[in-house]
Parts: C-alpha cells; sequence; structure tokens
C-alpha cells in the first residue's frame, strides 16, 4: 500500500516538476542555465545618424501614400478590379435565379409526393396540429438532433476559445461583472422584476404549444434565452449563479441531448414510417396529445435557452 507522501516530499517528486512546468508556474530554464549579464548597448554617433536618415528614406519612398505612383495606380486597379468582380457575380447570380421556377407552379419539383404526404398523413401519423413540428419531430427528427448538437459543440468551442484563466484575474467578481453597465439601475431592475417572469412563461408556453401552433423547441428556448440575458443584466451574474451555473448548463444540455436521442434512435433507422412505439397519439389539438414530440419539444427548447444564454455570458466575461 503507497505512502501518503508530505508536501515537501511531494514537491521534490518529478511529478510536481513536471506539473508546474506543465501549468507555466515554473520556468525549467531558470536556474539550470548559466546566464551572463549583458553589457550595456551603446551606438556610434554617426550609426546612429545613418539610422534615422534611412528610416526617413524609408518612409518617404514607401510610406508616402500621396506621391507614391505605384501605390495610386494599384489603389484605381484594386477599386476597378472590385467592382467589376462585384458586377459579374450580381449577374451570375440573377442569371442562376433567372431559372428558378416560378411560385407557386404545380408542375415545381418541391411538390412532389414527399410534400404531399406530409400535408396529407402528418396529423394522422404524427398526432401534431402543426405540420411544420410533426415534419422536424417525427418525420426528419434526425436533423434537428443534429442541429441541437451543432449548438452544443458551438457553445463548447466558444468556451475553449474565451474563458476566463481565474489565476489572472485582476478584478473581483462584483467589479468585472458591473464594469460595463450600470451600478444598481433600479428602473432596469424593476422592469426586469416584472418583464422576466412574463417572458420565461411565455418562452413555456410557446415550447408546450408547439405541437398545436407555431412554435416549438427552437423559438420558445430562445424566448427564454432572452429573459435569461435581461435577467443577468438588471441583477448581475452573482444573482443568476445562485441557480444557472457551467454545471447547470452541461447537466441540462447532456440530459436533453441524451433523452432525445435515446427517443429517437430507432427511428433513424427505419426511416419515415418506423416501427411503432406503442406511445399514444392523443386527441389532435389537447396539449398532451402527439406522441414524443411534446417532451422533444421541451429538450430542443432546454437546450437552445441554455445555449443563448451561455453564449451571451462567455461573449461577455468569459464563462458563466
Amino acid at each position: 500500500m503507497s505512502r501518503l507522501l508530505s508536501q515537501e516530499e511531494y514537491r521534490k517528486t518529478k511529478a510536481y516538476k513536471i506539473k508546474k512546468w506543465y501549468r507555466g508556474d515554473k520556468d525549467p530554464y531558470v536556474g539550470a542555465m548559466e546566464l551572463k549579464p549583458q553589457k550595456p548597448f551603446k551606438e556610434d554617433i554617426t550609426a546612429q545618424r545613418k539610422r534615422i536618415h534611412d528610416d526617413a528614406l524609408l518612409k518617404k519612398k514607401i510610406y508616402d501614400t500621396e506621391h507614391n505612383r505605384k501605390l495610386q495606380l494599384f489603389s484605381k486597379f484594386y477599386e476597378v478590379v472590385s467592382v467589376l468582380f462585384v458586377v459579374v457575380l450580381m449577374a451570375i447570380l440573377l442569371y442562376v435565379v433567372s431559372y428558378l421556377p416560378p411560385t407557386g407552379n404545380p408542375a415545381n419539383p418541391d411538390n412532389n409526393e414527399v410534400s404531399a404526404k406530409y400535408i396529407e398523413d402528418a396529423m394522422k401519423d404524427t398526432g401534431a396540429v402543426n405540420i411544420v413540428t410533426g415534419m422536424i419531430l417525427d418525420y426528419r427528427a434526425f436533423d434537428t438532433l443534429g442541429e441541437s448538437n451543432v449548438l452544443f459543440i458551438a457553445t463548447c468551442t466558444v468556451f475553449i476559445l474565451l474563458r476566463a484563466d481565474k489565476h489572472s484575474k485582476k478584478l473581483k467578481e462584483e467589479e468585472s461583472d458591473r464594469l460595463y453597465e450600470p451600478k444598481n439601475d433600479i428602473i432596469l431592475q424593476k422592469a426586469a422584476f416584472f418583464l422576466v417572469p412574463m417572458i420565461i412563461i411565455f418562452g413555456i408556453y410557446v415550447i408546450l404549444n408547439g405541437h398545436l401552433s407555431p412554435g416549438g423547441g427552437f423559438s420558445g428556448g430562445a424566448i427564454i434565452g432572452s429573459g435569461l440575458i435581461l435577467y443577468v443584466n438588471a441583477y448581475g451574474f452573482k444573482k443568476i449563479e445562485r441557480f444557472f451555473t457551467q454545471k447547470t448548463y452541461k447537466t441540462i444540455c447532456f440530459v436533453a441531448l441524451l433523452f432525445y436521442c435515446l427517443a429517437k434512435t430507432y427511428s433513424f433507422y427505419c426511416g419515415a414510417h418506423h416501427l411503432e412505439t406503442g406511445i399514444p397519439l392523443g386527441t389532435p389539438g389537447d396539449i398532451v396529445s402527439s406522441g414524443l414530440i411534446l417532451p422533444l419539444n421541451i429538450c430542443v427548447g432546454m437546450v437552445v435557452a441554455c445555449t443563448m444564454y451561455a453564449f451571451y455570458a462567455m461573449f461577455r466575461k468569459g464563462g458563466f
């Protein structure tokens, strides 16, 4: 059985030295190399005058944009080429658009058996009154799972790039939080006190009714995310971190995406007419209907709401 090392003994081990080197706490070359102090540099007066003359000549020949003939010609050429490029690009785009089928033409490629299937059988197959929700969370549920994962991966990427190093913070958390906003803005706080609950309740309403009316997880999650952003602007990160932290974000997104994946994995391999789940679709128009679409809408809404707030928090202070 290994013996617990004391702090002094642990500092002498190679593991501790490698850890300090990895974290950048100690330079491995300091104290291990012979260092000789350099003599103070003294420039000869002739060399100094020559250097000053060369710098002035360089600025006159190269950085003098008003009298530089080549630079003027290049600027004019650049402007002409830019205009020609834009004109040619517009002509190409207009030429391509002219070949698009006219709107409303029954012979258009989008008027095929797939769209007819969605319109005619969506309510019967999915139980959702909103055809769009039935399509994106049942027929094309795999695409929606990919979009939700893209949001989560994008948040992780932004967190890696913009995260704040705790060891290099010079300001206290409250000072950092209030650096670019009014201190205790009573008007903003009172407005947020009334608006934030209504915004979040409205977002929940949009999510829960996504299978019955226009809305769903994406739009409802965006509404809830805007409510969280308003709350943090009014009261600061210290208060919102009582119930929403980085750990909360990871837990919500992981659970939501895992449930989505487990609930719809079977249909990813069975096509549009997948195997029956045994979950009743209910009566179209009821709040508890459409099978798995309602819980999937909730999962998507939670991911979108957390992602919106996470982006704002990380771009503002490098973490949340």
